[in-house]
């Protein structure tokens, strides 16, 4: 798969690993994007997510967000099992059609202004035996932004999915920080992810943070919105 463009009104939210923040970003972000950039024009902005094994993320967009999308324009390819998309898809007895993802995500740019995808895991996690989340941003030509969460091994793993976007020539464009851990304080959150250590290492930039929201505030524009107004989203392209 080679993508046939080399910029794209899109943007590539992944991680360092799974359930570290993504879905927050991603939902954050779409929810600045409707209240604050075109709240006029809400459903402007389309959401991806490729591929989903177990329910969760689609179901959020789809009940928090302002969404003129299926499920299935959402994400094109859905297992019932929470494993990687190999053994999920093997399970279910279906293969992961890489063109078909692809062709849905073309289709979707075509009636978007812009469009956040939602990778899978982090950029080493498989979406095939033998195709990657790295892969996917290489070929797909996608402007790329990194979650990291405030905890403890932080900076170890920004710097090992740094490594793996630079080893692809992946244009990254910095780093969101979110916070997984209630109540910790300022103190703490600069020992366990100090901004300056990370920039230096990863020689990228520190987007900013979303801090901690409760589950009842994931389900909240308002809130979700006023989350991500500490984010250089201007840097992201949007």
């Amino acid at each position: 798969m080679i993508s046939d463009i080399t910029t794209a009104p899109s943007l590539l939210i992944t991680g360092t690993d799974t359930e570290i923040g993504k879905t927050i970003v991603t939902t954050a972000i779409a929810a600045y994007w409707q209240t604050y950039l075109q709240p006029d024009n809400p459903t402007s902005l389309g959401i991806y997510k490729p591929i989903q094994c177990g329910s969760g993320d689609r179901e959020l967009f789809q009940r928090v967000l302002n969404l003129d999308q299926s499920p299935e324009q959402i994400t094109p390819q859905y297992f019932d099992a929470p494993l990687a998309p190999p053994i999920a898809a093997l399970k279910a007895g279906q293969e992961i059609d890489l063109g078909l993802l692809w062709q849905q995500f073309n289709q979707l740019r075509s009636q978007k202004q812009f469009v956040l995808v939602e990778a899978l895991g982090g950029l080493g996690s498989p979406l095939t035996n033998e195709y990657i989340v790295a892969d996917l941003a290489r070929d797909w030509a996608l402007p790329t932004v990194l979650v990291v969460p405030v905890k403890i091994g932080a900076v170890g793993q920004t710097i090992a999915n740094v490594a793996l976007a630079r080893a692809n020539k992946i244009d990254l464009r910095g780093i969101i920080l979110n916070c997984p851990i209630a109540d910790q304080t300022e103190a703490e959150i600069a020992d366990l992810a100090p901004i300056d250590m990370i920039e230096s290492l990863a020689n990228l930039p520190v987007l900013g943070r979303i801090p901690h929201l409760q589950p009842q505030d994931r389900e909240d524009v308002t809130k979700l919105a006023h989350a991500a107004t500490g984010l250089e989203l201007v840097r992201l392209g949007l």
